[in-house]
């Protein structure tokens, strides 16, 4: 089969300290090195032969353990993604959006934890979102402005990713655990073409604590990749999906890429590659896009 296998360091001085490692890993799993195609700063292509690409996936993954580099391996063909389904909080943005919100009730604290235990797959995620809801019962709608507009960030690459994606044809959606007064303001921001969250009841003025149902969660996360993938015309091979938590964990093992970012164990260990270093142009990288076909705002 024909194997790529695509690093993406810092910058081009780290490239150049990482590509040899990984070269020698390659090589040491018996493949036939076909070709090397330096993407960008800090990125590369590697070409080869192999039948197991998880085989060279670990011995790169080992070779580059004391480095700040990530790493993709995967089929060649099919490789480029007519469409991304990417997780908002913790993911998109830098910030869980209800913990934030939590914090204009006087309980950011007693949620985050909650949302952390809830992340890592220890919790059944709708029972704790709905609890989650009730104890920010009472934080004004004008305050859920206040802190989308303090605290909402997006994370570094996220507007580049969708906008290149965007532009080159793909379909991007942002699909949430979090509210829609998040995803459609994050969406609006980064480019995404549609999105979907979980919507706060509230009274014309603060949230009542309750939550419309049925809650999306982890199983309509992977609803969403196959009607969008069905509705794009495309094949779930030429998907991709990212995400940080127990919660996007079967919408990224279903994807034809599935990534996981500054991710949980539980989805980390999964997942077909990881981003734990690089920002999520990374995204672009693994799908060949070279540094000179990024849009950027």
């Amino acid at each position: 089969m024909r194997i790529v296998l695509t690093l993406v360091a810092r910058d081009f001085d780290a490239l150049q300290v990482t590509l040899p490692l990984v070269l020698e890993a390659v090589a040491g799993c018996g493949s036939t090195i076909r070709d090397t195609d330096i993407l960008g700063p800090g990125a590369a292509d590697i070409f080869f032969d192999h039948d197991d690409p998880t085989i060279a996936r670990a011995k790169a993954e080992s070779a580059l353990e004391r480095s700040q580099a990530d790493v993709c391996v995967q089929l060649a063909e099919h490789r480029k993604k007519r469409l991304l389904v990417a997780d908002m909080d913790s993911t998109i943005v830098g910030c869980e959006c209800l913990d934030e919100l939590a914090d204009f009730a006087g309980v950011k604290r007693e949620v985050s934890q909650i949302t952390e235990r809830a992340m890592r797959g220890e919790l059944d995620f709708e029972d704790a979102l709905r609890e989650r809801v009730r104890m920010i019962a009472g934080v004004t709608l004008e305050e859920m402005q206040r802190c989308f507009d303090e605290r909402v960030r997006l994370n570094p690459g996220a507007r580049t990713l969708v906008g290149t994606m965007v532009a080159d044809g793909a379909r991007c959606v942002l699909v949430s655990g979090g509210f829609d007064f998040f995803t459609s303001r994050v969406a609006q921001a980064a480019g995404f073409q549609a999105h979907w969250g979980n919507k706060l009841i509230d009274d014309g003025e603060a949230l009542t604590g309750s939550v419309v149902e049925p809650i999306l969660g982890r199983d309509a996360k992977l609803s969403t990749l196959r009607a969008e993938a069905a509705g794009h015309g495309c094949t779930i091979a030429e998907t991709l999906a990212v995400g940080d938590g127990a919660n996007d964990l079967d919408m990224v093992l279903a994807a034809g890429l599935g990534v996981a970012y500054r991710a949980k164990p539980v989805l980390a260990g999964q997942a077909d590659a990881r981003l734990d270093h690089t920002d999520l142009t990374s995204l672009l990288y693994f799908q060949g896009y070279g540094a000179d076909r990024f849009v950027t705002a």
